[in-house]
């Protein structure tokens, strides 16, 4: 881990901006969304990542991803955006849908701990196949140790339709 990654900042998104940025780097609507919470990534003043939490259902969260520098994901990172779902929005699970042409993702949830549930065949506009991969509450390997401005997002969370706790 580089001393820059140490540094990433970690905003959450209070006017809708970072939602907004992860769905125009992703092609995709943000009202496909709905109702969502979303975390800023930010390096030298500068946005290089966005995860958009949306689809909480039942203890079941959906992530939306968008980087543009990997330096975004450091464990101090990975500890309080685990501890948001899994802790602050009481899920027990974490879904999230890759492209089988984005290699680099692939081996990050992989990486990360996501275990791989399906495939939507001919899921993107394209007619390109995609994953399903899900993580339990009891195989996340990033909980633990809680960071400190964990409390302040985990109370803006509390608000979030659907948010247990």
């Amino acid at each position: 881990m580089s001393k820059a990654a140490a540094f990433c900042n970690i905003i959450p998104d209070r006017d809708g901006a970072v939602a907004s940025w992860v769905c125009a780097g992703l092609g995709i609507r943000r009202d496909e969304l709905g109702a969502c919470l979303a975390l800023g990534f930010v390096l030298e003043k500068r946005p290089i990542g966005g995860l958009i939490y949306h689809g909480l259902q039942d203890g079941s969260v959906w992530w939306t991803i968008y980087t543009v520098d990997k330096r975004w994901c450091t464990r101090r990172v990975l500890r309080v955006i685990f501890g948001l779902a899994f802790d602050a929005l009481g899920c027990h699970r974490i879904n999230i849908i890759v492209s089988k042409s984005n290699v680099k993702s692939l081996k990050l949830v992989k990486g990360l701990g996501f275990v791989q549930e399906g495939i939507l065949r001919k899921y993107r506009g394209s007619g390109e196949d995609c994953y399903i991969f899900g993580m339990l509450k009891s195989e996340c390997k990033w909980l633990g140790r809680r960071e400190r401005n964990l409390s302040s997002l985990c109370s803006e969370a509390r608000c979030f339709p659907g948010a247990g706790s």
